[in-house]
Formats: structure tokens, sequence, C-alpha cells
């Protein structure tokens, strides 16, 4: 794809998402895009085909592919464990700020008013999970009660909710000290006896 074509497609990408983030789905038309954006329907329409198409887009730009894992996730230098409260942080933060992982996170919540499959948007978050938790047990850091599998569906759910909740009920900027005082409950339980556990102390 030309240089131009791209930065056209990026535009109407990221004006959709402000506007569904703002809005919703349902509320925002072709035309508040294009208005939003600066790009005729037409360039919609070529790029997208449909708005249904825009919504798979944004989904699948940030917030069903996870990208904020990737730094994260692969540095070793850090133990398992403290990637993984990492990570939630990084989310937690695009998911208050940044508006095309605040779009795919509000579109995904009403996929149902939506004529079009979204992508799973937890699968990578939770594989990636699973495979830190299952780090930190071999390395001792993890109870060997832990069976990461799970443990990483349950975490991983448990987040989303609680950002989500957290927001609705509270306002965004009370998002990461309640995150903080979750994994302070949470990472006792995940621990072996006895292990001093500093990881949540942001």
């Amino acid at each position: 794809m030309q240089e131009r074509a791209k930065a056209t497609r990026r535009s109407l990408l990221e004006g959709a998402a402000r506007l569904f983030a703002e809005q919703g789905y349902a509320a925002t038309s072709i035309n508040d895009i294009s208005a939003g954006s600066g790009r005729t329907s037409g360039a919609i329409y070529f790029h997208y085909a449909s708005k249904e198409g825009l919504a798979v887009a944004v989904v699948e730009d940030r917030f069903a592919t996870w990208s904020q894992l990737a730094q994260r996730y692969a540095d070793e230098t850090v133990p398992p464990i403290e990637r993984l409260v990492a990570i939630s942080y990084d989310i937690a933060h695009a998911l208050v700020e940044d508006p095309v992982t605040r779009a795919g996170a509000r579109l995904w919540a009403e996929r149902a008013t939506i004529n079009a499959h979204l992508p799973h948007p937890f699968a990578l978050w939770t594989a990636a999970a699973t495979r830190l938790l299952a780090q930190a047990r071999l390395a001792g850091h993890v109870s060997t009660q832990v069976r990461p599998a799970r443990a990483a569906r349950t975490l991983v759910c448990a987040f989303y909710g609680l950002c989500s909740l957290t927001e609705a009920l509270d306002g965004a900027a009370t998002v990461t000290d309640r995150l903080t005082d979750w994994w302070r409950l949470t990472l006792p339980s995940l621990r072996p006896p006895g292990h001093e556990d500093a990881s949540a102390n942001r």
C-alpha cells in the first residue's frame, strides 16, 4: 500500500475510533466519520467498505491484538510475574488514555449491535499470561497449586471487569489505584507460602 493510502486509511481508523469511543457504534454514522476525519465518505467505503468494516478494523488494530504486550512480554531480564503485573498497567493505561483501545473496548461491549464478527479480544493476552504464570511457577515464584491456563483466564476476565466497572463507577483517574489494590489482594493467592511480594507496589 502506498504511503498516501496508508495515511488515509490510518486517519480514517483513528477518526472513527474517537467517535466510537465517545458516542458508541449505533450513534456514529459514516457522515460523522467523514466530517471528523476530514475525508470523504467515498474514501471510507474505498478503504473499509462499510461502517461494520471500520468497527472490525478498530478492534483488530489494538484491542484484539494487545500490541501493548510485546515489549513487556519479551523482556526476560524482568521476572515473569513482574512482567505480568507491568503488562496489566500498560493495558489499563491504554484503556483509559488511548482512543483506539477505548473504542475497541466499547465496540466489543456493543458487539450485539454490530452486524459483523468481531475478533476475540482476550486470546493473546490470556496466552501470554498463561506462559508467564507457567514460567513463574517453574522458577518457584508461583505456587505449584496454581494452574497457569485456568488462572490466566480468571485474571484476564477479572482485570477487564475491574477496569470497566471502576471507570464507570469512580472515573478513569482511579483505575490505576484500584488495579494496585487488586494486585495486592490477588498476588498473595498466587505466591508460594512465605514468599515476600513487592510486584504491585507501584
